[in-house]
Order: structure tokens, then sequence, then C-alpha cells
């Protein structure tokens, strides 16, 4: 029997076995040479991402299934896939100071976010459960390990424990709704679910609450967010800006398609738990950040806030709501990587600093860094006309065409109480006494900073390339 009569088209999977094979390889080069190699395999990790993205841009326009269903390649694949690898990319950018210390100079870190971008990969394009089960393990476990890659620190142990066994847990509640959902069902296809899910029972109800649940862990949602603060504060930087951007990518991008694809018949049911993740993330994220010091601390409240946010488009359970969760979080990763280019650069005397109040009078002392960093933080606020103001209007507008009227009044509401510590954090940079110049800052913290940063404040005068691929990417889900 051939591959293509028994269902196995090896080529819409072409560029997750090179990622697969690549970081096998450079595994070897790297068991073989040992810690001298860390620097050629971070650059080789690099080139191999850009090569798989151009290897998933090369690949036939349209829909390609393979794996008998289980493997979907589509456009809002390709977005999210293309989306993931640049925010994987811009980790190992970001990760070249860390690794370049003596105390941390480990192969292993690279070929582990190699790693966990061919699970966020796999979980995008799954089209069953099981598929969706081995991408999100697969993502996971390489995860766990980077969060305490800083093996000499206490908190990068701790936190890296305190994900292994909350993650542990969402694992368990994800496989105990899929397994709720196939008995009811009797497939694990996200189509042969939508066929026999006309009507909802209620162990399709339970279901989908424990598979959901285990998809908020991933995407940071209340009531499932607690592991963040704590787990952002303890990981090496570099690390948190990688939880901060990918991972969340992948982990949303499987909420999407799930509830679009997978349930389209009951969508009230389904809709009712997306509303009450929604309006908590997002009041959790606005009001929690409020009283923090560390500003990773706050990133991470932001982070949740932002992911309440992105669901506001997917609680429409529409076109114009899946075009908004793309857009979103397209703009998210590019305002969270350059803020987290900005935290990196905050050394003093060749130590790191991480509170707000390290911040004071940046502007008089680094006033270009400071302008990035404020046009960065007000962004995230969503103040027009810079790219977060547009982010929430796409999601925002797509919520009351859908008549969700009261989510979307939330949402601007939360959305002003979060610009408080936004601003505050401005403030402090502006009008606070400045401290001791920080050191030069590095050249490829430089060059994210400046992508990441012109984006953000451009990208009113030329929204129309994301804003029609996310259209043609969204649609591609209905």
């Amino acid at each position: 029997m051939s591959f293509e009569s028994a269902g196995y088209q090896l080529q819409p999977v072409l560029p997750e076995l090179v990622l697969a094979v690549g970081a096998m390889v450079l595994l070897m080069v790297g068991a073989y040479r040992g810690v001298r190699t860390t620097g050629l395999v971070t650059v080789l990790s690099l080139v191999l991402l850009v090569v798989v993205g151009a290897l998933e841009l090369t690949l036939p326009a349209g829909k390609q299934v393979t794996f008998n269903g289980s493997f979907i390649v589509d456009d809002f694949a390709r977005f999210m896939k293309i989306l993931a690898l640049i925010g994987s990319g811009a980790t190992l950018v970001l990760s070249t100071e860390f690794l370049a210390e003596p105390s941390r100079r480990i192969f292993e870190y690279s070929i582990l976010v190699l790693l966990s971008t061919l699970g966020m990969m796999i979980l995008i394009s799954a089209g069953d459960l099981i598929m969706l089960y081995l991408g999100l393990e697969l993502m996971s476990l390489a995860l766990y390990v980077v969060a305490a890659s800083n093996r000499d620190d206490g908190k990068s142990t701790e936190a890296g424990l305190k994900y292994f066994v909350l993650g542990a847990l969402s694992s368990g509640m994800l496989l105990y709704g899929a397994s709720l959902i196939y008995g009811f069902t009797g497939t694990v296809s996200f189509v042969g679910i939508a066929a026999a899910t006309k009507t909802s029972s209620i162990g399709i109800v339970f279901g989908i609450v424990f598979l959901l649940a285990g998809l908020c862990f991933k995407i940071s949602a209340v009531p499932f967010h607690m592991w963040t603060p704590d787990v952002y504060e303890g990981a090496p930087t570099p690390v948190t800006a990688f939880f901060a951007s990918a991972p969340k990518v992948a982990a949303l991008a499987v909420f999407t398609r799930v509830a679009l694809t997978a349930f389209p018949g009951i969508t009230l049911q389904w809709q009712q738990i997306v509303v009450f993740v929604s309006i908590a993330s997002m009041a959790l994220g606005s009001f929690a950040a409020i009283g923090q010091k560390n500003i990773k601390r706050l990133m991470a409240y932001s982070s949740i806030g932002h992911m309440g946010f992105a669901l506001v488009g997917l609680a429409a359970g529409t076109a114009e709501g899946a075009q908004g969760v793309l857009v979103y979080i397209a703009i998210y990763v590019a305002m969270t990587l350059g803020s987290f280019s900005v935290i990196l650069a905050m050394k003093r005397n060749g130590q790191h600093v991480e509170n707000i109040s390290d911040f004071s009078g940046l502007s008089r002392t680094n006033p270009l860094l400071a302008f990035f960093f404020a046009m960065l933080l007000f962004s995230l606020a969503g103040v027009p006309p810079l790219a977060g103001f547009f982010a929430k209007w796409y999601v925002f507008s797509a919520a009351i065409k859908a008549n969700l009227f009261a989510l979307a009044v939330i949402g601007v509401v939360t959305s002003v109480v979060g610009a408080f510590y936004y601003l505050s954090i401005v403030k402090v940079m502006y009008f606070d006494e400045p401290l001791k110049e920080l050191d030069p800052m590095r050249v490829e913290l430089r060059a994210v900073l400046a992508i990441a940063g012109l984006f953000t404040i451009f990208f009113f005068a030329y929204p129309g390339p994301l804003v029609s691929v996310a259209s043609a990417a969204a649609k591609s889900l209905f």
C-alpha cells in the first residue's frame, strides 16, 4: 500500500519533518562537541526556523489534509505557524546574551525551543483530539525544562516545578474532557465531532468544559492563570519572553479551531464559557497588575488581560470574530517582544534590574529607549493610533455585531483600568528623578525593539496586508 493511498501524504507535514530532523541533528552536534557549540547551535537553530518558515510559505495554496484528517494545513494554520516561528526566532535572538555567560552555556536551550516550536506547529494543524494532545504535550514538556534552564537560580527551578505540576493537572483535565467527548460522539475527529453534535447533551457540555479548561491553562486565562505571575518572574527573562509570545499563539490557535470547527452546532454552549473566561481574564489582568512592583510580574498580568481581549473575538463565533483574534494575536506578539527587548536591556553595572522604579528618569538618560518603550506601553493600553488600538477595535466590533454588547462594554471599561498601570510606567520614565545610566543596549535587542516598535507605531498607515491575510485565514475555518 502506498503512502498516498493510505491517506499519508507527506507534503503538508514537510516543514514539521524538516524541523524535527534538524533539531535531532543539532542535538547530536551539541552532544558530540559539548558546550563549546552553544553559539553555533543557536545560530543554526535560527537559520532552521527561517528555512521552516520559507517551506511553510511555499506549500500549495488551499486546504490540505493528511494522516486521515488528523493534520490540517489551511490559511489559518499557515498564518499562526508563521507567527509562532517569528516568536520562537525572536526568542533565540533575545537569548544571545543569556547564553553567552559561561555558567549558562547550554546548547540544549536552543534545541528545546525548536522542539517546543515543533509541538506548536503540530498543535496549530491538529484535526483531531489525539493530534491536539500530542502537539500540546510536545510543546509543554520543552517549556517545563526551559523555565528551569537557569540551574543555579532557585527562583528559576521553582518556576519550572510550578509550571510542571500545574501543567500536568491541566493536561489531565484536557484528557478527561477529550475522553468524554469521544465517549458521547464516538469519534476524535473535529469534523466527526461537528457532525455528531448538532444538538448538545449534558455529557458533551461537560466534555467541552474540561477540554476548554485545559486550553485556558495554556493561554493563562482566568481561572487557570495562577502559574503565570510566579513563572514569568522566576524564569530567565528570555524564557519569559518566549512564554509570552509563541506558545500563546499556538494555544489560542487550537482554542479557536476547536471551538469553531468541532462544535459549530452548539455555539451557544461554548460561547457562555468563552464569555465568562474573557470577562474574568480582562478584569483580573487589569486590576491585579496595578499593585505590581516587578516589571515581569506586571507583564504576566498584562498577558492574562490580553488573552481575555483576544477571546472577545472568539466569543462572537463568526468569521469576523476569528479575524479579530488573528489580528489581535499578531499585534500582541509584536508588542510583547518589543517590551521584553526593553526589559532585557535594563542592566546597571552588568546586573539586570527588574523593578518598575528602576525605569526612573529613563527619558533623560536614554531618551530613544524611553520613547520606544512608551509607545509600546501606549499600544498595550490601546491608545490610538497605535497598533494596540486597532487590535481591540477588531475584536470589539466583532462582538458588537454578534450582539455581545455587555462583553464589548466590559472590555472597554477594563481597557481604561488597564491603561492606568501602563501609563504609570510612562510617568516613572518621564517625570521621576533619573537613576544611574543603563549599560549600553546590545545590538540584537536594538534590532528586535526597532522592528517591533516601528510596526506598532506605523501600523495605522498600512494595516491592509495583515488585515486581509487574517481575513482569508479566518474564512478558511468556515
